[in-house]
């Protein structure tokens, strides 16, 4: 898969996406809110095949296009840029962070259908939502590997999605559809497949302390057919009730 991806937010998702990136043999463009030159250390951590740009340049020069962004920075993604590519959503509603939209809190869209009516001309594709930073370094596997996990995928084009499971099949995932963004909410927080089956049993703890813990947690292997169990299990709750990782 010789591909250059574009990174806009290159926080924890995106640096963990960059890194398997990198090590799968991808060109990276990185780029953030706050300009390339903030991500000059992390560009040169990850070598020769990582550039730091600004949002837009990573939005031109990419394949395909990995938007590791919170949800209420939304419409600061270069919307004419990135017309005509595949962006993955990793974006979450979290009320808390974002501020209540009532388009959500009601049903009426998911978070991703919602990026999508921001960038009507991509293509958009949830995916690295439900798992945390740590474990989705730490669990890659190559293709066949016994203990391979898998992560869920949803969109409504089929080239899109496409693009997306070859991507994460690089990367060391399997990729399990789950359908369309308005089905998207089956892997969003309050959900079975979200977070807790990658990392086990939560102690109860506060955000901070939450993700300190993750880096001690090598993870535990989620199968593809596991992920299919559980995005069938799951029952829509409002999505108002998220709240940010944790078990508090």
């Amino acid at each position: 898969m010789s591909q250059t991806l574009g990174l806009i937010g290159s926080g924890m998702i995106g640096s963990s996406v960059a890194r398997l990136a990198v090590a799968a043999g991808l060109e990276v463009v990185l780029s953030n809110s706050r300009g390339p030159e903030t991500l000059a250390e992390l560009a040169a951590e990850l070598g020769g095949r990582a550039r730091a740009a600004t949002p837009a340049e990573a939005a031109r020069a990419a394949d395909l296009v990995v938007a590791a962004i919170p949800l209420k920075a939304r419409e600061q993604l270069p919307a004419d840029a990135l017309a005509g590519k595949t962006v993955l959503d990793t974006s979450n509603y979290y009320p808390e962070r974002d501020g209540h939209l009532a388009e959500l809190d009601s049903g009426e869209l998911t978070s991703s259908a919602l990026m999508q009516r921001h960038l009507a001309g991509s293509r958009v594709v949830k995916a690295f939502n439900n798992i945390t930073p740590h474990q989705l370094c730490t669990l890659a596997r190559p293709t066949g590997a016994p203990d391979r996990s898998a992560l869920p995928i949803a969109g409504d084009d089929t080239e899109a999605k496409a693009a997306a499971t070859r991507l994460l099949d690089v990367l060391g995932y399997d990729a399990v559809d789950i359908g369309t963004l308005a089905d998207s909410w089956r892997s969003e927080p309050n959900t079975p497949v979200y977070i807790q089956p990658y990392l086990g049993e939560l102690p109860a703890m506060n955000v901070a302390d939450f993700l300190r813990w993750t880096l001690r947690n090598p993870g535990i292997a989620v199968p593809a057919a596991r992920v299919g169990r559980l995005v069938e299990t799951a029952s829509r709750r409002p999505a108002g009730e998220a709240r940010l990782p944790s078990a508090g």
